[in-house]
């Protein structure tokens, strides 16, 4: 039997809501991300993109995901919609660690914009 020290991902897996993991680089910059932008991939596919300020959704941007297969994984393909945001310009890494991943979007204005799974709350102090 092979075990694999990180999780073999499958389409199923991306489904959920996506917040900023502040954990990467905690500080005031992951926190004003945290409250600025999440999303979510819904099971019809479909990927919303919201823009937030203070707590509300203020703008969405669409699109549908599909995955491709490399080394036995699923690996996430976005479809943007016009307008795209500039976190979605390109198709995210996907880091896979023993039961869990996270998202690292290449921000052409951030640099790596990092998304883990998890529902979004107000940062309490």
């Amino acid at each position: 039997m092979l075990l694999f020290p990180y999780s073999l991902l499958e389409k199923e897996d991306f489904y959920g809501d996506y917040i900023i993991d502040r954990n990467q680089f905690p500080g005031k910059q992951a926190d004003w991300q945290y409250n600025s932008f999440r999303f979510v991939i819904s099971h019809n596919d479909a990927i919303n993109f919201y823009i937030m300020r203070n707590g509300h959704e203020v703008r969405v941007y669409k699109g549908f995901i599909t995955t491709v297969v490399l080394n036995k994984s699923a690996h996430l393909v976005l479809h943007r919609q016009e307008p795209v945001h500039h976190i979605l310009t390109m198709d995210p890494t996907v880091y896979r660690r023993k039961g869990s991943f996270y998202l690292v979007f290449d921000s052409p204005k951030f640099g790596n914009v990092f998304f883990k799974k998890g529902e979004w709350k107000p940062i309490s102090d």
